[in-house]
């Protein structure tokens, strides 16, 4: 026997002297879960901050991504990839774990947005100029699908309010043709587009229900709502909230809601008034309006935290440095604070518990309690605008 080793002790170890040297790597400690990160956008420089909010801290920046100065993003259905779209046009693929681009390619002229498919396998970018929906490998980033958004007088449309819908579907609203167009790619790469013309005039932005059931698109050149119903799409587009302004005086829209940040909450559904100090209350049993909530200002967002007791919401200029809470169940605000100039975005974590706000005029990203409203902490940010957490990944529509 004497000092040899047998051929089972020695590859032990080697195993053990290699388990060793990977736990004391940087890699090793480094090593995290993508649940609880997520992204700033920092509009004036082209960059975004990687945060996670267990400890609410920045663990990297990635620079190169373009004119970010209307930029969102989805998640791949594993977290670890954020689709950034930016307004030159950029998509870029951001990896959040390992913080860095894997991928980007200019695809158009203006873009306005975004969505990934239910499969994840496909991501999809709404157009300004040229108008229209291209679709691309989420993988590769190759192009899949070019949609021109042409309307049947041969006119081409700038293209908004685009959604994932189930059934491996996307729809957007085409904002020149007052229409809403459906391309299904359940089929494969080829996608079956059905269209709907005459929804009204000038829709700037839509939402879909969290079950993926009703798309519903803002008018902006009319008073009231189009909505279709993903059900029974052979059914048309039936028109909602019709006149809800009739009578009033009109006042001059500063900045236009975003339907996405709608708030399901409780037995109804929360949206901003156009040009209105006013927010909708709607019963989505029958689609009508059921009550309405005065307001600071103009509501920009209208977020519910994920447990549906609270509604806050932002405003557009010359009263965008302020928040509203809204206690669901007695439709009052209940808190109301100030937290500086250009409130842009807010975004809850999963459960509610936190909630984080740009304030881009500050530089700064502001962390509040949702239950005590005290602030718990604030991330330098230059100009930051959307904040945009991986839990998104699982939600439709988002």
């Amino acid at each position: 026997m004497g000092g040899s080793i047998s051929p089972i002790v020695r590859i032990t170890l080697l195993a053990l002297v290699a388990l060793a040297a990977y736990v004391a790597s940087p890699r090793a400690a480094e090593l995290r879960g993508s649940g609880d990160l997520g992204i700033i956008v920092e509009r004036a420089t082209g960059r975004v901050q990687v945060i996670e909010t267990t400890n609410r801290t920045r663990l990297a920046t990635v620079e190169g991504l373009g004119d970010l100065s209307h930029a969102s993003a989805v998640f791949s259905r594993d977290q670890r990839y954020a689709y950034v779209f930016g307004r030159d046009g950029g998509l870029t693929k951001v990896d959040v774990l390992d913080p860095k681009i894997v991928g980007r390619v200019i695809q158009g002229g203006n873009s306005i947005g975004g969505a990934i498919s239910q499969d994840g396998k496909l991501v999809a970018v709404s157009n300004y100029k040229p108008g229209g929906v291209k679709v691309f490998n989420s993988d590769t980033l190759e192009l899949v699908a070019d949609i021109p958004a042409v309307d049947a007088d041969g006119v081409r449309s700038k293209t908004v309010g685009l959604v994932d819908a189930p059934g491996q579907r996307f729809v957007f609203s085409l904002y020149d043709a007052g229409e809403i167009w459906i391309a299904d790619f359940s089929a494969g790469s080829t996608p079956k587009i059905t269209k709907f013309p005459g929804i009204g005039k000038l829709p700037y932005d839509a939402l879909v229900t969290d079950d993926g059931r009703y798309y519903i698109a803002g008018l902006f050149g009319e008073d009231g709502m189009a909505m279709l119903d993903l059900w029974s799409p052979e059914k048309g587009v039936t028109r909602i909230l019709d006149g809800y302004g009739k009578g009033e005086k009109k006042l001059p829209v500063y900045k236009m809601p975003h339907l996405e940040g709608w708030a399901k909450a409780g037995d109804h559904i929360y949206l901003p008034a156009i040009g209105r100090h006013e927010l909708l209350i709607v019963d989505p049993s029958n689609w009508k309006e059921v009550g309405r909530i005065q307001v600071h200002g103009q509501p920009v967002f209208a977020v519910a935290r994920p447990d549906g007791r609270q509604v806050w919401v932002n405003f557009a200029h010359p009263n965008n440095d302020t928040v509203q809470v809204i206690d669901v169940p007695s439709q009052k605000i209940i808190h109301q604070f100030a937290p500086g100039k250009a409130i842009l975005h807010l975004e809850f974590t999963p459960r509610g518990e936190q909630v984080w706000i740009s304030v881009r005029d500050v530089g700064k990203v502001e962390v509040y309690d949702t239950e005590t409203f005290a602030k718990i902490t604030e991330l330098p940010a230059d100009k930051p605008s959307g904040i945009f957490l991986s839990a998104r990944a699982h939600r439709t529509g988002l």
